[in-house]
């Protein structure tokens, strides 16, 4: 790791933490209360660069690598995990699938926007009835001359109503089948692609999640992604570098309910001293901090294998796995030391404890993060 990159990392830790004290910290709770999608703040943050950090600057990115993409997260979910969430989603799934398999004219069609917060991106794989058995999937994508028609539904989509492109991942084999799936971009407008209902979350909030549907969705084979057939095996690898991101957005929800408990404990006083004195409350602390710490090199060492081109697939498994029940674990303790107060909205840390839980579930549940770990330490 060079001195730049050290000097980057910091430089953007500390822009991303102004900009959340200043635009995302005196609305967090509005925000979660009414379910409210920012969608200027990211606009806000695509005038930051922070809406195409992984793409290069000659598409209007900021060419930058994982490690500064992984300390951007952070610092937003330290705040608010829905804005790190989005952000995130924008990053490493749709904008890096078409830097990663598009062709030129579809990278100078939609990198430039997407990279600069201009347009928000969404990602369709998962579907009502088949979350990690997407072999299975029941969206169709059926050629007929030069354009596909594409029926079905997805479902649990960041932003899949306000998102202004999509990548869809379709079914154009037999179920259950190898390479039964192709990659599609398809633009808001089009005829027959809306936006379906939205789902009342437990936390994660202010991100939207909908459905998205598509009824005789016709589009031209020019926004086909890569050959025909290659679409799950796409996605796999856009999952590697995403479950980077939710290891980041884990770590960074850790961090902000680590920060709230250790201020609260050193500041409560309980039979003439501060909470934190008492060893049932530093042993927690103790405990804490030594988990995000080992989230940390977890998510750090995915991020500098994925930016030296390395195979990620077990380390980045490893890290969002790690990481995400980490944040369950902090945001849990956290609730515990603030006792009474800690259920309540007027502390932050019952939003931590809320957001939390979807970062054990999001871009493949835990269980699934262990089957991927098993099988590449089987081979």
């Amino acid at each position: 790791m060079t001195n730049e990159i050290v000097e980057n990392q910091e430089l953007i830790a500390q822009s991303v933490r102004d900009l959340s004290d200043r635009l995302i910290r005196p609305n967090v709770r509005q925000w979660d209360e009414e379910q409210h999608f920012p969608l200027d703040l990211f606009k806000q943050l695509g005038d930051q660069g922070l809406m195409g950090m992984l793409v290069p600057v000659h598409y209007g990115g900021t060419g930058l690598g994982y490690r500064e993409y992984v300390t951007a997260i952070v610092e937003l979910a330290r705040v608010d995990g829905s804005v790190g969430l989005s952000m995130a989603a924008h990053n490493s799934l749709c904008t890096n699938h078409i830097l990663l398999f598009g062709n030129e004219m579809q990278k100078q069609t939609y990198l430039p926007l997407l990279a600069t917060g201009e347009w928000i991106g969404a990602w369709g794989l998962t579907e009502p009835n088949t979350g990690s058995d997407a072999g299975n999937m029941r969206t169709t994508a059926i050629r007929q001359g030069d354009e596909w028609v594409l029926n079905g539904a997805k479902n649990f989509i960041t932003h899949g109503r306000s998102g202004n492109v999509a990548v869809v991942i379709a079914r154009t084999g037999e179920p259950n089948t190898p390479h039964n799936a192709t990659a599609f971009v398809v633009e808001r407008g089009t005829p027959g692609f809306s936006g379906g209902r939205k789902e009342d979350k437990l936390g994660m909030r202010a991100s939207e999640t909908t459905e998205m549907l598509f009824q005789d969705c016709r589009i031209p084979d020019s926004q086909r992604l890569g050959a025909v057939g290659d679409g799950f095996v796409q996605s796999l690898k856009v999952l590697d570098g995403g479950r980077i991101s939710i290891a980041a957005l884990s770590l960074g929800i850790a961090y902000g309910a680590y920060d709230a408990a250790l201020a609260y404990a050193k500041e409560r006083e309980q039979f003439g001293q501060p909470i934190a004195n008492f060893q049932s409350i530093s042993f927690k602390l103790a405990d804490m901090a030594t988990d995000i710490e080992a989230a940390k090199l977890l998510t750090y060492q995915a991020a500098d294998l994925k930016d030296a081109g390395k195979s990620v697939t077990k380390e980045s498994a490893m890290a969002k796995l790690f990481a995400s029940e980490t944040a369950v674990r902090v945001a849990n303790e956290s609730v515990q030391i603030f006792g009474g107060y800690g259920y309540t909205k007027d502390f932050p840390v019952e939003k931590f404890y809320r957001d939390a839980k979807l970062c054990t579930i999001g871009e493949g549940t835990s269980e699934i993060q262990k089957v991927v770990i098993s099988r590449q330490i089987l081979k």
